[in-house]
């Protein structure tokens, strides 16, 4: 084992009973919603995927350890300093592992500890892609190598909707990567249930998840699985208000200057406000969603790995 990983007691003895276990991101707790909801969020989540019959894992790095199962005074402590605690991708692992720092762990980093750990399957919100204007900016998330490179089946909500989807797509087909609608042909856009855009094959049961999933493991390939899942109809965002509210706060981001790894935080904080907070009962919802289709996999891929 990683000698800098702390792998929580409950999680080691799931993974060592070849229990089903299910990673959790903290960047969504330090940066995606104001404290105690955070919190609030975060503990229901892991709840939501003990009562489906499998163990949370919520990942982050605190003095400087790589944390795999989180206590809930951490998870306390992560909420209550929220953007005090950076965001934490690939490249900052070294410098905050090695000065005993914290980090917040987005997709990229959650993936990389999970495999680290053992953990096959993570839950999560939306993953980061191809920014709008990249052919110019250079800006596309380490998410997409990630998943290109790291054994890890990731559900989430499809990219989020202030990406250039298409371009996202196209990124993701050149690595590898297998994007897979869940009960979908088209990608959901996060906040929404359409985009415009077709998925690589769509599936409809936890027991084909797993299996794919499974079969590539066994294939040898690398990187992991994209499966989106479409935010429930109920809490679905009218497409057009969204739209509206997204292509406002692009423009807002590019007059104050906004770009890198500051821009998602950004962009979602101004079309929370932009909807009238709208927009985060829907993330609240959709992350919520994620966690049962999760925990539903990793148990039927522990049926198949043992």
């Amino acid at each position: 084992m990683n000698k800098y990983l702390d792998i929580a007691p409950e999680v080691a003895e799931a993974l060592a009973a070849g229990k089903p276990v299910v990673a959790l991101e903290s960047t969504i707790i330090s940066h995606g919603m104001p404290y105690p909801q955070n919190v609030e969020t975060a503990l229901k989540v892991e709840q939501i995927i003990r009562d489906a019959g499998a163990v949370p894992a919520t990942i982050a790095i605190i003095g400087g350890r790589l944390k795999a199962g989180l206590s809930k005074e951490e998870i306390d402590y992560l909420g209550r300093t929220g953007a005090g605690i950076p965001k934490a991708s690939r490249r900052d692992l070294p410098v905050l592992v090695a000065q005993g720092k914290d980090g917040a762990c987005t997709v990229t980093t959650t993936m990389m500890i999970a495999d680290m750990a053992g953990i096959r399957v993570f839950a999560t919100g939306g993953i980061g892609g191809v920014h709008r204007g990249a052919q110019e900016t250079f800006d596309i998330s380490a998410d997409l190598e990630e998943l290109a490179n790291t054994s890890v089946m990731v559900v989430c909500a499809g990219a989020k909707s202030i990406l250039d989807l298409g371009l996202t797509l196209e990124y993701l087909e050149t690595h590898g990567v297998t994007v897979i609608g869940y009960g979908t042909s088209e990608l959901p856009a996060f906040y929404t249930r359409k985009s415009g855009f077709g998925v690589d094959y769509e599936l409809d049961t936890p027991e084909q998840l797993a299996k794919a999933f499974h079969v590539k493991r066994e294939l040898g390939l690398r990187g992991g699985l994209l499966v989106t899942n479409p935010i429930p109809e109920e809490y679905s965002m009218d497409k057009e208000v969204i739209d509206k509210a997204i292509a406002e706060a692009v423009e807002d981001a590019k007059k104050d200057g906004i770009h890198g790894k500051a821009t998602t935080p950004y962009l979602l904080a101004k079309i929370k406000d932009l909807t009238g907070g709208d927009s985060l009962d829907s993330n609240i919802q959709l992350v919520f969603n994620n966690a049962r289709l999760g925990a539903a996999a990793a148990v039927e891929l522990s049926k198949l790995e043992k």
